[in-house]
Parts: structure tokens; C-alpha cells; sequence
């Protein structure tokens, strides 16, 4: 009798576990259901070839923090993902053995408040926009990223991803061409990115190689609601 009660005691939690497991499996993770709610769109949807490593979901970015916890894909508005698969077209007509490789996308305003908390009053703090006033990547339509190959190893851009210098500025690379501190390979991987981005509508900014907006910071602002 005591052999019988255990053995349906042991069933009914393995049923229970089997379940809790299988739940689990099914369902889409808080934040990433928050993004879907709002109307964003994973990228891989429309381009299911792009990689994507959004950096602040690991602890290699300047934070030294993983702030976005379990989210692993990359969601836009709708206008700004069509874009970016258009983008990835454009490369893939160029060189089918490249790729675009992305680093951030939609970034929550809950996410923000995070990355600020961290580096508030640090020298860090200019590169982090206030939560309240928000930056495009709040409104969802800004995108960080760089060319990789297909294998997923990124082209050599001559600075890494969130490096705060003038060596990753746009507009110094003449200057740093000229005086042997960029190379010339580099500088083309630079150019290709921008092309294929451009080429699909997207916004350059003058500070920052990796980063692109598909709207300006007035249009995102006028056109949509900030990403909570």
C-alpha cells in the first residue's frame, strides 16, 4: 500500500513538472510579449537570415550588465524592421557571404531607467539618454549593428561596438585615414555598412559608426509612442 501510495505520488509531480516544463516551453517571455503588445515586430520575421547579439543582454557592453534579461531578439516598429530586411537584401546583393549582425533595437523605457540608474553621475552618463525625454532606440526605431560574416564573426570595423572616442566617429575618418590610425580595409567595412543602410532609408549619425535611425527624433516622437 505505502509502495503504491509513493509510486502515484512520484507520477502526479512527474505530471506536474512535465507540465510546468512544457508551459514553459510554449510561452514567449514577459518582455517580449510587452514588445508584441505594442505593436514591434522581431526582425526575424521578416529576415530570418539576420543574427542578431543584442549586447545588453550579456554582460559584454560598457555597463558591465546584463539589463535586458531574457530577451534575445531584436524588435522594431514595423516601418523601421522593413527597412533593416531591406538593408540585409542590399548586402546580400553585394556579397552573399556577409550578413548584418545587431546589437540593439527597441530598447523599453524599463530597460532605459535601468542602463541610467548605472550610470548616473558617472562619466558614462552622456552616452545614456534620460529615461524621461528618451532616445530613438526608445521609440523603436533606431538600430545598433555591424556586418558579420555568415558565421557570425563581425568584420573589422576599427573600434569595437560602444567604444566612446573620436576613433568611432563618422566624421573624423579622414583624419584618422590619413594619419595611419585607421586602415583602409576598415574604413571600406565602415562604408559598405553605411551604404547598405542608407540605401534602405536609414539616418547616419556623426558619432557613432554602428548607429542608425530609420526616423528622426522628432518623427519618432510625433509618429509613436515611446516603448514601455
Amino acid at each position: 500500500m505505502i509502495i503504491r501510495l509513493l509510486s502515484k505520488r512520484i507520477i502526479i509531480v512527474l505530471s506536474l513538472i512535465s507540465t510546468i516544463w512544457g508551459q514553459e516551453i510554449q510561452t514567449t517571455p514577459g518582455l517580449e510579449k510587452q514588445l508584441q503588445a505594442q505593436g514591434l515586430v522581431n526582425i526575424h520575421s521578416l529576415a530570418p537570415d539576420i543574427l542578431v547579439e543584442l549586447k545588453y543582454s550579456t554582460m559584454d557592453n560598457f555597463l558591465g550588465a546584463d539589463t535586458y534579461g531574457e530577451l534575445d531578439d531584436c524588435y522594431l516598429q514595423p516601418m523601421a524592421a522593413r527597412m533593416l530586411a531591406q538593408a540585409q537584401m542590399n548586402l546580400k546583393k553585394i556579397n552573399p557571404e556577409l550578413t548584418l549582425l545587431i546589437y540593439d533595437g527597441a530598447r523599453p523605457r524599463s530597460i532605459q531607467r535601468k542602463m541610467w540608474t548605472l550610470v548616473y553621475g558617472t562619466p558614462s552618463q552622456d552616452y545614456v539618454a534620460n529615461p524621461e525625454t528618451g532616445s530613438v532606440h526608445n521609440f523603436g526605431s533606431a538600430v545598433d549593428l555591424t556586418i558579420a560574416t555568415n558565421e557570425g564573426v563581425p568584420l573589422d570595423m576599427g573600434t569595437p561596438f560602444d567604444y566612446f572616442g573620436k576613433l568611432a566617429q563618422p566624421r573624423f575618418e579622414d583624419k584618422f585615414l590619413k594619419e595611419g590610425k585607421l586602415s583602409k580595409e576598415q574604413l571600406e567595412n565602415r562604408r559598405l555598412l553605411r551604404t547598405v543602410m542608407t540605401e534602405a532609408e536609414f539616418q547616419t549619425i556623426s558619432i557613432e559608426w554602428w548607429h542608425f535611425n530609420a526616423v528622426s527624433v522628432k518623427e519618432a516622437r510625433l509618429n509613436y509612442h515611446i516603448v514601455e
